[in-house]
């Protein structure tokens, strides 16, 4: 018998689990992820370089898109954006592998939303964007982000329909692109990790939330005036952010105006094409990098949506 005990203590796990959290946790376990800002420093983002995929839109109408794209022009184009990022300290993956029958699938933001613990997977809602998502699962698995959920069920979200006021507050658009379920598993991963979580309506018309407003700097935005829900205004209102109104509707809706991202505070990489804006934005105090992607804007996509990012320092 004194012997049996004598085993038992030995064999025993007599401890507790460490009570750390995931976010804490996450720079030694994982690597250096997390986002909850449209602004603070960029520091790595996840990306597809235009591919094979592109050369098998025949029908632009298929795919949503504007017109065929050339593969070498949409290519250098891209190129130069990545340039832009890394020149300012960004570290760009890229999604390596992707089906030649996806040619959406270089808009990136669609398929991976950052979290402050790393990554949701996304489900499109179209059919035809469907498995794009596994292989950008495959890329976040390759480089070590954390994957916190992966969109499952009848949910639908994509990416551009969460856009990060600060570590506490974000908008979630729920619309055509992203549906009920699909923002009830949103919430319940960001209200967890302490955010709140502002839903609204996409207008009719409108794909995601990014097309709507954009996070200029620490207290500076830019809506389009038409469409932007109320609620957002008030909340970055309430949280003493100057508010501009865009009135320049070619601008903001024919060329991705407001689509734009932020390098860091008042640092804005900016599709060339849309002088009004520009000098809008600048004449509020805003450094604008201006970028040519009229072959990429064929697909309806823009530098927010060929951008997912993965880390951005805490605003």
């Amino acid at each position: 018998m004194a012997e049996d005990l004598a085993n038992l203590q030995a064999v025993g796990e007599r401890w507790h689990a460490d009570e750390t959290t995931f976010e804490a946790d996450m720079k030694a376990a994982w690597g250096d992820w997390g986002v909850s800002s449209e602004v603070g420093k960029l520091r790595a983002v996840l990306m597809r370089r235009p591919g094979p995929e592109i050369e098998t839109v025949k029908d632009p109408k298929e795919w949503r898109f504007q017109d065929v794209m050339d593969l070498r022009t949409a290519q250098a184009q891209q190129d130069e954006v990545v340039r832009i990022y890394r020149e300012h300290g960004v570290t760009v993956h890229y999604i390596e592998n992707m089906r030649v029958d996806r040619p959406n699938g270089i808009f990136v933001r669609d398929l991976v939303a950052g979290t402050p613990e790393g990554a949701i997977v996304c489900r499109p809602a179209v059919p035809f964007r469907r498995g794009e998502e596994r292989f950008a699962a495959e890329a976040l698995g390759r480089i070590g982000c954390p994957v916190v959920r992966t969109i499952n069920g009848a949910g639908t979200f994509e990416g551009a329909c969460l856009m990060w006021v600060d570590r506490k507050t974000a908008f979630l658009g729920v619309g055509t692109r992203c549906n009920e379920d699909g923002a009830r598993q949103v919430t319940y991963e960001l209200e967890r990790m302490g955010t709140t979580v502002h839903i609204v309506q996409i207008p009719y018309g409108m794909l995601h939330l990014d097309g709507l407003f954009n996070i200029l700097g620490r207290d500076k935005a830019i809506i389009f005036p038409w469409q932007t829900p109320a609620v957002v205004v008030e909340v970055l209102q309430r949280k003493g952010f100057k508010v501009i109104e865009l009135p320049y509707v070619e601008e903001a809706k024919m060329n991705g105006a407001v689509n734009f991202v932020a390098l860091e505070p008042d640092v804005i990489v900016f599709p060339k094409g849309n002088p009004k804006t520009r000098d809008l934005i600048a004449a509020n105090g805003v450094k604008v990098i201006e970028v040519n992607i009229s072959e990429i804007r064929k697909g309806w996509g823009g530098l927010h949506c060929m951008t997912a990012f993965l880390k951005r320092d805490e605003d």
